[in-house]
C-alpha cells in the first residue's frame, strides 16, 4: 500500500506486528550497489543516488534503461564518530527482469550485492530519511528489541526509503535491522 511510484516494489511476507515494529521475511534478492564516504547520511546517500541512478538510466554495458524499483536501501554503519567519516551503502533492487543477469555496469565504484534470504525487524516512519531521524528510530527500534530480547545484527541497520524526492506529503520510510 505504501509502496505507490514504483512497478516492481520488494516483496515480503509478514511474520507478525506489534505497536512499535514488524517482522517481516524476505526472499533472496541481488541489488546494485555503491559506497560512499560522508560526514552526513544525506551527503553520501546523494553522491551515490546519482550514480547508480545512471546505471539504470543505461550506463551500462549493454545500454539498457531500467525501471526504477522500490525501496532504495541504504546500509547505514551503527558505530560512526562525530569527526569521522563513515562508508554508507546505497543499492537498488535489479528489477527481476534482470534478477539473473543484470547489466555489467560502467562505472567500477558500482558493484552487485546478493541480499540472502532474511528476517528483518522493521520500524516505519514518515517524513525524511535524515540521518538524525534515521539514528533516533535506530535507537527507538534497538531499545525495544533489546526489551523483548530479540537477537539481531548490531553492526548495521538499513534505512530504507520508498519515495521519490519530489514526493512531499505521505512519504513512507523504515529501519530494518536484521534478524539473527
Amino acid at each position: 500500500s505504501f509502496c505507490t511510484e514504483s512497478k516492481e516494489c520488494l516483496e515480503y511476507e509478514l511474520v507478525c506486528r506489534t505497536d512499535e515494529y514488524e517482522v517481516r521475511h524476505y526472499s533472496p534478492t541481488r541489488w546494485v550497489s555503491t559506497d560512499a564516504e560522508a560526514y552526513f547520511m544525506g551527503v553520501g546517500a546523494a553522491m551515490a543516488f546519482r550514480r547508480l541512478f545512471q546505471y539504470i538510466s543505461g550506463a551500462n554495458e549493454a545500454g539498457l534503461q531500467m525501471e526504477m524499483t522500490a525501496p532504495v536501501l541504504v546500509r547505514i554503519p551503527e558505530e560512526t564518530k562525530m569527526w569521522e567519516p563513515a562508508v554508507y551503502t546505497l543499492n537498488f533492487l535489479l528489477p527481476a527482469a534482470y534478477q539473473e543477469k543484470p547489466p555489467v555496469p560502467t562505472n567500477d565504484k558500482l558493484y552487485f550485492t546478493e541480499l540472502p534470504e532474511m528476517d528483518a525487524y522493521v520500524r516505519s516512519y514518515g517524513g525524511w530519511m535524515l540521518s538524525v531521524t534515521s539514528r533516533l528510530h535506530a535507537h527507538l527500534l534497538a531499545k525495544e528489541l533489546g526489551r523483548v530480547g530479540a537477537a539481531y545484527n548490531r553492526s548495521y541497520h538499513y534505512g530504507v526509503g520508498y519515495d521519490s524526492p519530489l514526493k512531499l506529503l505521505n512519504r513512507h520510510n523504515e529501519l530494518w535491522y536484521v534478524a539473527e
